[in-house]
Order: structure tokens, then sequence, then C-alpha cells
């Protein structure tokens, strides 16, 4: 690899974009996390930002965090089919941003992100194998729903039981996904998530 991290033209078309499911308390998000801090990876895949049309919050910057973005915005970028996916929760809108995803691929860089079913098998899709879609599984039912029940004051019992509804829904589609990692141990399951992803971009160690 250059300097700067420029990538030379035999490494450019060897990047993916890796997309990770999962049911809620699945523990994606923090492995997708600790995925992009490793050294190995982090010069060559980076996370996917996506639009929102929620209020940017403390702390949170434009264009690091989020795209912000109206909805009225919002709406007019998925009719121009500037928008990969998109879902709505709690009445925002969240989407993927073709041209920064393109864009990223075109620099010779893969993207992480983690979406949900749908949006998932819509980048499937779009991008065949070169989006590659894993799916976190938890050790066991019982064990999902007791991370569930543990993310405190969030989780009162109508919640934990309509999470449980949807993760059931989730987890008979798993089997459409090109990969499949059991997080019962966060450090093998993320050992695993590095494998494949390390296997793809035919790094020697990741």
């Amino acid at each position: 690899m250059r300097s700067g991290g420029e990538q030379t033209s035999s490494q450019k078309g060897r990047n993916f974009i890796f997309v990770v499911s999962g049911p809620s308390g699945c523990g994606k998000t923090t492995l997708i996390r600790s995925l992009l801090k490793d050294k190995t990876l982090r010069d060559r895949v980076v996370r996917s930002i996506s639009f929102t049309t929620r209020p940017e919050r403390p702390g949170e910057k434009e264009g690091v965090d989020y795209f912000f973005i109206t909805q009225a915005g919002f709406k007019s970028a998925r009719r121009q089919k500037k928008i990969l996916e998109w879902t709505r929760f709690l009445n925002y809108y969240y989407g993927t941003p073709r041209e920064y995803v393109e864009g990223q691929l075109e620099r010779g860089r893969s993207l992480a992100l983690c979406l949900d079913v749908k949006g998932a098998l819509r980048l499937k899709k779009i991008y065949g194998s070169r989006a590659v879609t894993i799916f976190i599984l938890p050790p066991s039912i019982e064990a999902l729903k007791e991370r569930i029940r543990g993310r405190g004051c969030r989780t009162d019992g109508g919640v934990v039981v309509s999470r449980m509804k949807l993760a059931a829904q989730e987890l008979l589609r798993a089997r459409e996904y090109d990969h499949r990692i059991i997080n019962d141990d966060f450090s093998l399951a993320l050992k695993k998530l590095k494998g494949i992803i390390g296997r793809r971009l035919h790094l020697k160690k990741a």
C-alpha cells in the first residue's frame, strides 16, 4: 500500500461492501466498532455514513456521524435514486447514500455498515457478490431476550415483546446471508468477522 493509504491499481476492485445484520441485542454494532479499530483493516475498510432526518445531537459532526438532511431533502434524494436503501425509525428517516458508497469504492476502499434485513438484501440485489452479507446470531433465543432486557429503562415489557417478535422474523432470514456468526463469545465472534473480511481482501492477517 502506498503512503497515505492510497491504493495501487491492482488493489482497486478488491473492495467490498460488508453488510452486517442481526436482531436487536445481538452485538452487531459493537462488533463493527471494534472491527474498524483493527490496525490491519482500518486503512482498507471505512464505516459507511448514513443520511438521517433526525436532529443533530451534541458531539455529532456532519459528514462524520451522519449526513443530516431535511425530510423534504431525503424524499427528493430518494426519488432521484440517490439513496440505495432506507428505513423509518421513530418518525425519522435513515438511508444509505449512493454517492458516498460508490465514491469510497472508486477510491479503492471497502465499507462496513449495519443494516436491517431488508436493507442488506437490497444492497445484495444492487451490488451482487460485491456486497458481502453477514448475519450475527445470538447463542440462543433466551440469551437474546436477556440481552434486550439488560438494556435497562429503554426496554419495558412491551418493547421486549415487540423486539423478540421482530428478532424471530429476522432469524428466519439468516440463511439468505453469505455468512453467519454466532456471537456467544465476543472475542471469537470478532475474530471470525475479521477473518471473513480479511479473506475477501486477501490480507495475510486480519
